[in-house]
Formats: structure tokens, sequence, C-alpha cells
């Protein structure tokens, strides 16, 4: 059988998208060895409220650190799980599902403890992807050995996983070299993002690009049906 792969950075509570990716393909590699981005999706994401969109933000140790990768960012401070499950659930105790998701997601923020950022990204995405039933192996990028070069270490990377394919977002068409996967066997594939339909939300017009606990909130375990690849 053939196997697909797929290479992303961790990101905190990722949307729904990034979770289709991940059961799209037979192996999800989280490539926390790259660089940490400042106000990326590494460390914030963003949920619905009243008043709009707002940003929920997990605060890290950057500074002097301009040069540090993913996997060694440490959170700052320990108020901040308290504060982001206090303003999930003011925002989301009126959605249908909110106490079903509760009951196993408000003890990851009031009950756990991480030092780390993709220790807390991983942890996240492993608990949602449970609820959603996708049996995608996740694995880390540290788990193998990673050479140079943008494209070149993608492809290294599924090589050692034993890839045919490597799944890869629309953004990556900028820089990577497709001739290089084909060098090695490896077919590359661009995931599509679009046509996700709308489902029932809380608060003004609809949005799509807000985390995945949105959705979980207002459809739980219906929630495949508003996803592609997922059920």
């Amino acid at each position: 059988m053939l196997k697909t792969v797929a290479i992303v950075q961790s990101n905190y509570i990722p949307w729904k998208g990034y979770f289709d990716l991940i059961a799209a393909v037979d192996e999800f590699i989280l490539f926390d060895d790259m660089q940490y981005t400042r106000r990326d999706w590494r460390n914030r994401n963003l949920i619905k409220t009243p008043q709009g969109v707002q940003w929920l933000t997990v605060p890290v140790r950057v500074k002097g650190r301009y040069h540090q990768k993913i996997r060694d960012t440490e959170l700052e401070g320990g108020d901040w799980a308290a504060a982001h499950w206090k303003t999930l659930e003011q925002n989301y105790r009126r959605a249908p599902h909110f106490a079903e998701i509760a009951e196993w997601l408000a003890p990851i923020y009031l009950e756990e403890s991480f030092s780390h950022l993709s220790v807390l990204n991983r942890r996240l995405i492993e608990a949602v992807c449970r609820y959603l039933g996708i049996t995608t192996r996740i694995s880390n990028s540290w788990d193998y050995r990673l050479g140079e070069g943008k494209t070149e270490r993608l492809v290294d990377l599924c090589v050692q996983a034993g890839a045919d394919e490597y799944i890869s977002g629309p953004a990556a068409k900028g820089y990577l070299e497709e001739q290089l996967f084909t060098d090695r066997g490896i077919r590359l594939t661009w995931f599509d993002y679009g046509g996700y339909p709308s489902y029932p939300q809380l608060w003004n017009d609809f949005s799509h690009g807000v985390s995945v606990f949105d959705l979980l909130f207002n459809c739980g375990r219906s929630a495949p049906r508003f996803m592609r690849y997922v059920g």
C-alpha cells in the first residue's frame, strides 16, 4: 500500500483544515525543528466572541532567543492556561456541545502543566484527534535525521518515513522544488483547503478561520459533517 505523509509545524489549537490534513495522510510529522516565528500560528489562534474574532495567545520566552527552534520554545508563566479556559468558557458556554467538550478539554487547561510550546501543542492536537476519531500516526521531526536545505530536508524526512506521496499545504508552492521529490520517487500533492460548508456558529457573521474548538463546541460529534477527510 502507498504511504502518504504531511510535514507541518505545530500550531496552538489549529483550525479545522489542519485536522483535515492530519486525517488525509498516513503519517503526520510535526516539524518543530524549524525556527520559532513570532506573531504566527505557533502560539496563538482565533476564537469567536460577541465583539468579533479574538486572539488567544500563549505567552512564550522569546527575549534574546531570536533563532530558537519551536521545540525549544518555553512557555512564560503559568496563569495563561486558566485565563484561556475562562475566555473559552465565557464565549462558548451557550454553544450546544460545550459541556461535552469541556469534560475532556477543561482538565488539560486546569489540571495539567507544560513547560514547552511543542508539548502543549501536541497534547491538544492529539486530544482533538481522539475526539474526532482521527487515527493517523503523529510523529516528531526529531524522530528522524534532519538534512540541510528547505526542500531537501522535507524530501529526506519523506524517504526515512517510507513515503510514496508528500501532501503539502498550498502556501509552499512558492518555494518547494518538486523535482527533488520526483528524483526520489515521491509524488508531491497540494492539499486543497477550499469548499468547506458553514456550520451553526455563535456570534455574528460566519468565520471559517477560527480554532477547531469553535466547530467542536457548536457541533460536537457532528463536526466531521463539516470537514472533508474526517469520519
